[in-house]
């Protein structure tokens, strides 16, 4: 019959940690994010793969498919390993609402299946025009997701302007380490299927969970922090712990009240998830008075009435009376260009003794690009 104390063995036991635990812990997943995170954030991706399967087949003129994401969460070193040597980075932070590192990368040869349909040529370079078509591409489907995500957390959620660049993959500026990876798997009409990476600051997804209400991995864990080791439950030797207890009062009959420092029972801990208060910058005063000093700065302003291509010999006969045909029929609205950048169109009109320009439209960022 066992006195309250404990034997050798179960101290054995106790020291070798091998008593058993009254409560599991609580699951976590990818190394940090709990399952409650995860599906919360990984559910609310998924709804938004219709939103940007819609806007990359609008801009892209291509039915294109956005699949089921895949939420995990990685280190630089294997993440790396996945890519090839040569990859498309796009940044765009969010900035409002919720602040973290945020960015896009593609493989190279992916990049181009995107920027090759939208500037409409097939035999496509990964130069900065192919960039820039992929930035402005995956500004769209952020602004997309934003507008969801912003709509679940009651929230406006704005992100930076889209700054892209082909780099070496070990150039890539990763928003920490570990981050969140969702990955995608896209199909485009006529060029085949590619992989979209969608990196996020790990505080920035856990930031994003809270906000739809999941527990994080530390708060579901809590209730194991609240435990009381020292209340018995009358098992004498089944539960080593309430042995230790009987052998301690044992020797010790004053220990039954709650002392400091000793080993009296004691009430649970207040165990609570910390509660950051939100960053939202705003754009201050400083920088709005910055921007104005660039309200002064003069900049080239061209009207282009067409343009030509012309052989070395027969540029070399020309001479008085020489008629030039230009690539534009006449009553075509004629090109306007701010520093070489064609930002509008318009017709020709005569002021007084001069020639003047109405403007009849303002071209788009896709028309730009295509148009260089």
């Amino acid at each position: 019959m066992s006195d309250g104390s404990l034997s050798q063995d179960e101290i054995d036991a106790l020291l070798m940690g091998d008593a058993p635990s009254e409560m599991p812990d609580a699951p976590v997943a990818d190394g940090g994010l709990s399952d409650a995170e995860k599906n919360a954030v990984l559910g609310l991706f998924s709804e938004i793969t219709g939103s940007q399967s819609a806007t990359l087949t609008g801009i892209m003129v291509k039915s294109v498919t956005v699949g089921a994401p895949q939420l995990d969460t990685v280190g630089r070193e294997q993440f790396l390993s996945e890519l090839p040597d040569e990859v498309v980075e796009i940044k765009l932070d969010y900035k409002s609402g919720m602040v973290g590192g945020h960015m896009y990368v593609l493989q190279g040869d992916d990049a181009l299946k995107i920027a090759a349909p939208m500037i409409g040529q097939e035999d496509l370079e990964l130069n900065g025009t192919a960039v820039s078509a992929v930035s402005e591409a995956m500004s769209q489907i952020a602004g997309a997701s934003v507008t969801t995500i912003g709509d679940k957390v009651g929230e406006t959620i704005l992100t930076d302007s889209p700054e892209g660049q082909s780099v070496p993959k070990a150039m890539l500026g990763l928003p920490g380490d570990p981050f969140v990876s969702v990955t995608y798997n896209l199909e485009i009409e006529g060029q085949g299927s590619l992989k979209l990476y969608e990196l996020f600051d790990f505080n920035l997804v856990r930031e994003l969970a809270g906000k739809l209400g999941a527990a994080p991995a530390s708060a579901a864990a809590a209730p194991q922090a609240t435990m009381n080791p020292m209340a018995g439950t009358g098992g004498g030797a089944a539960d080593p712990m309430a042995g230790m207890m009987g052998g301690f009062q044992q020797m010790n009959p004053n220990m039954g009240a709650p002392t400091m420092g000793g080993f009296g029972t004691q009430p649970p801990p207040n165990v609570q998830g910390v509660q950051f208060p939100e960053l939202s910058p705003a754009m201050s005063s400083g920088e709005q008075r910055n921007i104005g000093l660039l309200m002064d700065v003069s900049m080239e302003l061209t009207v282009e009435l067409g343009r030509t291509k012309w052989k070395i010999k027969d540029i070399l006969g020309m001479g008085e009376g020489t008629i030039i045909e230009l690539d534009k029929l006449a009553g075509e609205p004629v090109d306007i260009l701010v520093n070489n950048n064609l930002i509008a169109r318009g017709e020709v009109v005569v002021i007084d003794e001069n020639f003047g320009v109405r403007v009849t439209e303002i071209v788009s960022t896709m028309d730009r690009m295509t148009e260089r």
